[in-house]
């Protein structure tokens, strides 16, 4: 990819970015969140899980 072309995809995913509602894009990231930890989880099983619970406790 030459630096044209990565500028031209930069500027594209911002205007992308700045088209789309607010709470569209809250929606969106909270959506990422969540299939995350659910991935996290399934992969790993429950070490990642209890170690979540356990940093939320101390918090």
């Amino acid at each position: 990819m030459s630096g044209n072309d990565y500028v031209k995809f930069m500027t594209q995913e911002i205007v992308k970015y700045m088209d789309t509602p607010h709470d569209q894009r809250k929606k969106q990231k909270q959506y990422s969140k969540r299939v995350r930890n659910d991935v996290s989880d399934h992969w790993l099983g429950l070490l990642p899980f209890a170690f979540r619970l356990l940093m939320k406790k101390k918090k």
